[in-house]
């Protein structure tokens, strides 16, 4: 497969799987594209066209001729100088490696990556929370973690692929929206009664059960084994965590447990506040499931997917 064949098949089977539908992502290519026809022209050069077909600002194509011919990719889940590295040793020891897959935002994804934080606001449309009071909410930790990310150095392992003629992207919510899609699927389907019931449909999931192995299973981090579940709120897309004060509206809602990838300690307390339940799948496990899910799709092509940098690598072909 090319490099764009690729990087477009896992951005495309991200958008089926959006939370947010078909006609919603459709609405927001065609916004996105009125704009760039308004823009004068000496500010279309500052555009980024991606934007045009993929409505995911974290996943970029950040380096390498598009048409590239990709017979076996490295995938992984952060990818940095050392992994590029590690990728130009692999060649020089006979090792087809034509390209790397990454899943946490880098580059130019990184720079932009909280716009795709406003998709949570449909998701907490959907628990129970009148959209108004979700879009405010989101307003305000957007631009919180958009001042975060001015600092960062995003071009640093770009600028080490450059220089090692090694092609990178990566993919980050398109593989997460995998990973909701299938996870609320599963407890649907499980109808989890008690937290222990929850865990253990969980634990039926491979990349959970080879988590587990390595020490990092599914938590209870607030909750008792024999509490009843209640209504499952699923939050494993959205970009990063969302405003701490939605978890009294979630409860309001009624929601009785919330499961994630991970938690910071601030929304722990406020999960305890309102006496909701926290499940923490596990990040790692999380993110490899979404990033399998992709990774099949392609290695079905007949590209060889070479797992590293904490993808678990459970193939469902």
């Amino acid at each position: 497969m090319r490099l764009i064949d690729i990087y477009r098949t896992v951005i495309d089977k991200g958008m089926e799987a959006d939370p947010r539908g078909k006609e919603e992502i459709g609405e927001i290519l065609r916004k996105t594209k009125e704009e760039f026809e308004k823009m004068e022209d000496d500010k279309k050069e500052f555009f980024d066209q991606e934007r045009l077909w993929n409505p995911y600002a974290d996943s970029r194509l950040c380096h390498g001729d598009p048409d590239t011919e990709v017979g076996a990719l490295l995938w992984g889940i952060d990818i940095s100088t050392g992994e590029a590295v590690l990728a130009d040793r692999l060649r020089d020891k006979g090792r087809n490696v034509d390209a790397i897959m990454g899943h946490h935002p880098i580059g130019r994804s990184r720079t932009i990556f909280p716009e795709v934080m406003g998709m949570q606001e449909g998701m907490y449309h959907e628990l129970g929370i009148p959209i108004n009071i979700a879009e405010g909410m989101m307003s305000k930790r957007m631009d919180e973690v958009s001042r975060a990310v001015l600092a960062s150095n995003y071009d640093q392992v770009v600028d080490a692929c450059r220089l090692l003629d090694m092609p990178l992207m990566n993919a980050h919510t398109p593989t997460d929206n995998l990973v909701q899609r299938y996870m609320e699927e599963h407890l649907q389907e499980k109808e989890p009664r008690r937290l222990s019931d929850l865990v253990d449909a969980i634990m039926e999931i491979p990349e959970y059960r080879l988590s587990s192995k390595g020490n990092s299973p599914p938590r209870i981090i607030h909750g008792k084994k024999d509490g009843s579940v209640g209504k499952v709120g699923v939050k494993m897309t959205g970009g990063t965590s969302g405003p701490v004060e939605i978890y009294e509206r979630l409860a309001d809602a009624g929601v009785g447990t919330v499961v994630g990838m991970h938690f910071p300690d601030k929304h722990i307390d406020e999960c305890k506040k309102f006496h909701i339940n926290v499940v923490i799948a596990g990040h790692m496990s999380s993110d490899s499931l979404g990033m399998n899910l992709a990774a099949d799709v392609v290695e079905a092509e007949g590209v060889e997917v070479i797992p590293f940098s904490g993808f678990i690598r459970y193939s469902r072909n």
